[in-house]
């Protein structure tokens, strides 16, 4: 059996669609197609109803989604225990939106070996969508998120609060300067509360998709956007963004998703080093929120002082 038409299989289910499967698996239409007819002539029954509106399961597709998720599986049980490196006897393979590595995810690997010498580990990182279908397909086990999907077989646990906050590459920067807001996907919870505390700025001439690569984007030019607090911790300090104090705050929690089939004993390591980690974290979250706070007061105070002259 060829594990891409199993993957493809698994990702049209998802989508509901052959146009949204393709795009993400970076293919062509016409390539999802063809792989879904050679896995239906393989097994002599059509596994999807096509029509204008998508693509639903057919009574044979249901049945053999279950099996096509233990196949894919056992092939990344098989995949990855053939790859553990001499010296290591365990293998965890994790992985993360970008924002979530430097504060979390590196110090989490970090306590999980530190716990377990023989386990091995492998990182990934990406959109939600991307780490979510490696979770389902097996190629991760677990996964630091800010926007988890339910999934069955995937388990979603709180990891750490966090806040999104205006900032900008230049100083008395203000929730009124719209001609240099960045619109950046957080995601529909965020776009929602933004059109009603801030509805000016739901309609920006600039807009990015990958959050990841917004504060870089604002660094080097005349712009604001929101972004994580802790994510810009270091260009607020090095004075490279500038926090906008009369712009509101908005939370963006992050999560923690684990395959629900994970070993017990890698699921409770994973869950007892990451919450040692979230402790840790929301040590420096408080002395953060004091310095953002600090920031905020020092601006206003600047702004009042100008405003006065």
């Amino acid at each position: 059996m060829d594990i891409t038409l199993i993957k493809t299989f698994i990702e049209v289910a998802n989508a509901g669609s052959f146009v949204s499967a393709c795009d993400r698996l970076f293919v062509t239409q016409s390539a999802v197609s063809l792989r879904i007819q050679r896995l239906e002539d393989s097994l002599g029954h059509p596994l999807f109803i096509r029509s204008k509106a998508g693509a639903i399961l057919t009574p044979a597709g249901e049945q053999f989604e279950r099996y096509a998720l233990s196949l894919l599986k056992i092939w990344e049980e098989a995949r990855q225990q053939i790859a553990i490196p001499e010296g290591y006897s365990r293998a965890f393979f994790v992985g993360a939106q970008y924002s979530l590595w430097p504060r979390l995810g590196f110090r989490w690997l970090d306590a999980m070996q530190s716990a377990m010498p023989e386990l091995s580990f492998h990182a990934e990182l990406g959109m939600p969508d991307r780490i979510t279908r490696f979770l389902i397909e097996g190629v991760v086990h677990a996964a630091l998120l800010y926007t988890p999907q339910l999934r069955p077989g995937l388990i979603v646990e709180p990891a750490l609060d966090d806040e999104l906050i205006l900032v900008a590459s230049y100083p008395d920067g203000s929730v009124a300067d719209k001609k240099d807001y960045v619109a950046v996907d957080w995601g529909p919870e965020f776009t929602h509360a933004l059109a009603i505390a801030v509805p000016h700025l739901t309609d920006s001439g600039r807009s990015m998709a990958l959050g990841a690569l917004a504060a870089e984007y604002i660094v080097n030019r005349r712009a604001s956007a929101y972004l994580p607090a802790r994510s810009v911790q270091r260009y607020l300090t090095s004075g490279k963004l500038h926090v906008v104090a009369d712009a509101p705050r908005f939370p963006y929690p992050s999560w923690m998703v684990l395959r629900e089939d994970l070993d017990e004993d890698l699921a409770a390591l994973a869950r007892s080093t990451l919450s040692e980690v979230v402790q840790a974290a929301e040590i420096e979250q408080e002395n953060l929120v004091e310095d953002l706070e600090a920031m905020t007061d020092f601006t206003r105070y600047q702004m009042d002082i100008k405003a006065s002259e």
